[in-house]
């Protein structure tokens, strides 16, 4: 059977049996699979290449997420790539619950999740031709170049203004939380001189700073008088704030939102269509990426409706992150027509995590 079942368009799902077998092939053959992986390999009590046959397979995998803390990331990149892999950048996660994480984000999972991306923020009503604004991460982050590549993907360009949240989070844990707000002003400060002086069609911002600039009048007139689109990442909105900005602070801007994480390399879109009464929700972009809500005491699936925590798996030639309990609950929803696993609403995040305090912050 061929393995280009790996490599089809974003716009054509792959049978999914078929697609995950054929992904077991690639990363635990010795010819294609990552030296991690196929080293891996040889602790499992079973065998991927004839134990994994569909999705609800994935759980035989342990979760390995807390070794890429350690891992060495030449090793993450399965060796049928070649000698000289198009690497795009090595980005960490946000190390909220202890030293970061790290993956490899290579040239054609790039290509795919812009394409993908881009198809969402269609549907949404997002323009192309219009230059961004980002207000979130970057540095070791992947947030902050993936948007900017999804700009130029649809034919604008991104101002950055740079967000530490690392460092916000700290702050916050020492108590010094009039220094948090602080650079709360501070990132705000930098989004006006853009909004004044620039051509912005879309303002990508986390739910804290976008609170911040509506507290000022001038602010809101601008976004309201330039941007069509508003993408919020990162934190939580609450179902109040969502429906308050969406009705009457900013009434004829598209907002919208993501839900992602970097050990599946992208996000979930929030799914087209919701009205104002809605709950947020987010379908991922499957089979590449998919959910499952488990009861965190036993790892079994809580009902359509019930509230668990969020389960994340990415499967694709590029890497293999299976069966990875992440730092958030949600409400399990139903999924879309042929989407591998569930969507989710209402995320939000734990209260602890690998004997850590989860914090948000800014991000």
């Amino acid at each position: 059977m061929s393995d280009s079942v790996l490599d089809l368009p974003h716009d054509v799902a792959p049978d999914p049996d078929e697609f995950l077998r054929a992904a077991m092939r690639w990363h635990f053959s010795l010819e294609t699979g990552s030296p991690f992986w196929l080293a891996r390999a040889s602790t499992f009590d079973f065998d991927p290449l004839t134990d994994v046959r569909t999705f609800a397979d994935l759980t035989l995998f342990p979760n390995v997420a807390g070794e890429l803390r350690d891992a060495r990331v030449e090793d993450l990149v399965p060796r049928g790539y070649g000698a000289r892999p198009d690497v795009v950048g090595v980005y960490e996660s946000g190390g909220t619950t202890g030293p970061p994480k790290r993956v490899v984000l290579l040239r054609d999972w790039l290509d795919k999740l812009i394409a993908w991306s881009s198809a969402q923020l269609d549907g949404h009503g997002v323009p192309k031709d219009v230059n961004w604004l980002c207000a979130v991460p970057s540095g070791p982050h992947m947030v902050g170049p993936i948007i900017a590549a999804q700009a130029r993907f649809r034919g604008g360009l991104a101002f950055a203004v740079d967000l530490d949240p690392r460092w916000v989070k700290k702050v916050i844990a020492a108590g010094k939380g009039e220094e948090a707000a602080a650079y709360g002003e501070h990132l705000v400060e930098q989004l006006s001189y853009l909004l004044q002086t620039q051509d912005v069609g879309v303002l990508m911002i986390t739910p804290p700073v976008l609170e911040r600039l509506a507290r000022r009048d001038e602010l809101v007139k601008l976004v309201n008088d330039k941007v069509s689109a508003i993408n919020w990442v990162g934190t939580q909105m609450d179902a109040d704030t969502r429906y308050l900005f969406r009705t009457e602070v900013f009434p004829d801007v598209v907002l919208y939102s993501g839900f992602g994480s970097t050990m599946i390399l992208g996000n979930a879109s929030e799914r087209h269509g919701l009205t104002d009464d809605d709950p947020c929700v987010y379908d991922p972009f499957s089979p590449y990426m998919s959910f499952s809500v488990v009861d965190p005491a036993t790892g079994v699936p809580v009902g359509y409706g019930e509230r668990g925590q969020v389960v994340m798996h990415h499967v694709s030639r590029s890497l293999l992150m299976p069966n990875n309990l992440e730092r958030d609950y949600a409400t399990r929803i139903r999924p879309l027509p042929g989407q591998v696993g569930d969507s989710v609403a209402d995320v939000a995040p734990v209260e602890t995590f690998d004997d850590e305090t989860v914090i948000e912050g800014v991000y």
